[in-house]
């Protein structure tokens, strides 16, 4: 195929408010405030023949502004590059802001840029991206987290679970790590009695000491759990090693981690069963796949987190049955929804990604940058 050069780019910073304030267990232990938006930065790129790519990273409360004024900084070497060389592009543009490093807000503003290259390629040879990548499967177990916040009430817990499973949804993860354990214990014990023997999870979201957290798994073995979440700060390696040792119970962790080499440690340490990367956190799907192939060699299942509408196609190109977690909160942000049926999310077969931005994406948007020409009209 002849050379199709990038010839226009647009940055969009988009807020996109919550039905529902909502906290976990970092807000019930003053370390954070309870949620109210997530930050998006959506990158749309365009080439010389008209093709068009999407894709976009997040931040959730502090982070958003910071990703936008970054990737707008160096999105414009992005004109009159080959957007099928990923890998060569990424680097130039890592190296272009290396002072500030690589990792966190640096490669989370550069993920964006890169799902849309990964986005664009898919489209440019007519394949779903789960199908360019390389498919295991055609669909992943799916579980829901975004009915099973700490400040809800029980009785809304357990009628949010029972309504994902009557929607297809495989599984029900909650969260814990409420600073009276007693908490935990009642709304565990409800949502178990609510869903009979479904899969459940629960996460504690960091804020478990290295002894209350042996105790709180030791506590959890009765109910059967898929896996306990992020049970300690996400940088102890070693402790959640020491805590996959003594239980009987999976742990999971790895989201926080805003690199590869951050999760190298993990994997060495053999700090997890379920490793648990974010794509936009670690610097995009260039980076993901990457970790992917560590990860395999390691032996550890995958369930990556949040922003299903990428995920997916990742999770169902990863060798070992993994799980993928659905979030209802993006759905206003796209013309399309993704389908869960008997207790799996179903790998789309539209090209790239799948997804188109919605007129209420473009309202909610609240600053642009664009680079380059284009013939086309943004909405």
């Amino acid at each position: 195929m002849a050379f199709d050069p990038i010839t226009h780019v647009t940055l969009s910073q988009v807020i996109l408010p919550l039905r529902t304030a909502i906290s976990d267990a970092k807000v019930f232990t003053g370390r954070q405030r309870p949620m109210t938006e997530v930050a998006f930065l959506f990158c749309e790129i365009e080439t010389a023949q008209g093709l068009q790519g999407v894709g976009f990273s997040y931040s959730k409360r502090a982070g958003g502004p910071a990703q936008f004024a970054h990737a707008r900084e160096v999105a414009e070497l992005l004109i009159g590059e080959n957007p099928s060389d990923i890998p060569r592009v990424y680097d130039r543009l890592l190296w272009a802001g290396a002072s500030v490093g690589r990792s966190g807000v640096a490669t989370q503003a550069l993920a964006a840029i890169d799902v849309c290259l990964w986005d664009l390629k898919a489209k440019r040879a007519g394949l779903p991206l789960a199908g360019l990548i390389g498919p295991y499967r055609d669909s992943v177990r799916t579980y829901n987290t975004s009915g099973g916040f700490l400040n809800a009430p029980i009785e809304q817990v357990c009628e949010n679970a029972q309504r994902s499973l009557s929607e297809g949804i495989g599984g029900i993860k909650i969260k814990v790590g409420h600073p009276d354990h007693r908490v935990d214990l009642a709304r565990l014990e409800a949502v178990r009695a609510a869903i009979g023997d479904a899969p459940l999870m629960v996460d504690a979201n960091q804020q478990w000491d290295r002894a209350t957290a042996l105790r709180m798994g030791r506590r959890f073995e009765p109910y059967d759990l898929v896996w306990i979440e992020e049970p300690l700060d996400a940088y102890d390696a070693e402790g959640h090693a020491e805590l996959a040792r003594q239980l009987d119970t999976p742990i999971a962790t790895g989201e926080m981690l805003a690199s590869v080499a951050e999760h190298v440690r993990l994997i060495e340490a053999r700090a997890a069963d379920i490793i648990q990367p974010d794509a936009p956190r670690v610097g995009g799907i260039t980076q993901f796949l990457r970790l992917a192939t560590l990860a395999d060699a390691a032996g550890l299942d995958l369930a990556p987190h949040f922003a299903m509408e990428i995920h997916l196609h990742l999770a169902a190109c990863y060798p070992r049955e993994p799980w993928v977690e659905h979030f209802d909160w993006l759905d206003p942000l796209f013309n399309e929804r993704l389908e869960t049926r008997d207790g799996r999310m179903i790998v789309p077969e539209r090209p790239g990604l799948g997804i188109t931005l919605s007129e209420q994406c473009r309202a909610w948007t609240t600053a642009t940058a664009e680079f380059g020409v284009s013939d086309r009209v943004l909405v």
